[in-house]
């Protein structure tokens, strides 16, 4: 992505969080739950946008650190009565831990066999946690997880807990415009167009996809905890394969390597899931999967690119 498009990305990317601000005091309460989601797998999917759209490793395996991080503030608030501020930052950094741990293991590979490499060990995560009931629960879940209280305002409103997650995101896309306008995020690009030039050059390839592995799983390990408090209840298929391939399809449907995509492809996921739930109850997600072909087909640098190719179209004329 050159600067020039960074930039563009960047300014699209603040007047959606500036629509965002505004947008519950204009809907109903229910579609405050349902932004809130989409907030909450925005960051999930920036965290594998760095990770694939920056670095070029597409994973199946993201679902490992967002389950871990629901799990670990679950665990650490509800069963030892840890506060709530150094259960959140304690479950994330069990997150990165076991990122940390998972990369050894798979960027041994590349290409298919890494992802393969990542599924395997998400579906290992889910056989610990679907098996250590009296950790996890089993597949009863884990209840009873309650909104942090430290703030001077009530995080039990839907409202109040929207804004709550939105600041995350904000925090998220600030800390990934960062890291990628940084010499790091340009080395990471390097190694995405050809990472045997960049070794040639000098360059620790390994270490520097290492740490991207790292700060996804970081990524996920928050949206992970904003997850559980959002529910109240923590389920062993969170660190299952189906969250990890939904915010796959999210990162390429909103345009991997872009600002913006991530966003735009987690609305546009869990906004159709919605609209096809209430109208095709029986049939939603037959419909979802044919609109995901289709678009894949016509649209491979997802959404975000579609919209640049027909603005440039437009310019033209």
């Amino acid at each position: 992505m050159g600067i020039g498009s960074l930039a563009t990305g960047t300014y699209a990317m603040l007047g959606v969080l500036v629509l965002f601000v505004i947008l519950p005091h204009f809907i109903p309460g229910y579609y405050v739950g349902v932004l809130t989601r989409v907030i909450i797998f925005a960051i999930f999917a920036i965290g594998l946008n760095l990770l694939m759209g920056y670095t070029g490793l597409p994973s199946l395996g993201q679902g490992a650190y967002f389950g871990t991080g629901a799990f670990g503030v679950g665990v650490m608030t509800v069963t030892y009565n840890v506060p709530h501020p150094i259960g959140m930052v304690g479950a994330v950094v069990i997150a990165g831990l076991m990122a940390a741990v998972y990369g050894l293991v798979a960027l041994r590979a590349r290409g298919a066999y890494f992802l393969l490499i990542t599924m395997a060990l998400t579906l290992s995560t889910w056989a610990i946690a679907f098996t250590w009931r009296s950790l996890t629960g089993g597949e009863d879940g884990f209840p009873g997880v309650t909104r942090p209280g430290f703030l001077p305002w009530s995080l039990t409103s839907e409202v109040n807990y929207y804004y709550f997650t939105l600041f995350f995101l904000v925090a998220a896309v600030v800390a990934f415009v960062l890291i990628v306008r940084s010499p790091f995020g340009l080395a990471l690009q390097g190694i995405r167009e050809n990472e045997q030039r960049m070794r040639s050059l000098g360059y620790n390839t390994w270490l520097y996809m290492y740490i991207a592995f790292i700060m996804a799983g970081v990524f996920g390990g928050v949206a992970g905890v904003l997850n559980a408090y959002s529910v109240g209840a923590i389920s062993p298929e969170w660190t299952n394969i189906l969250p990890s391939a939904e915010v796959l399809l999210m990162v390429i449907l909103g345009g991997p390597g872009t600002i913006i995509g991530p966003l735009v492809g987690a609305g546009a996921i869990i906004g159709a899931s919605e609209i096809l739930n209430i109208h095709f109850p029986e049939r939603w997600i037959m419909f979802l999967g044919g609109g995901y072909i289709v678009f894949m087909l016509f649209a491979r640098d997802g959404m975000v690119g579609l919209v640049r190719r027909l603005l440039r179209r437009w310019s033209k004329r």
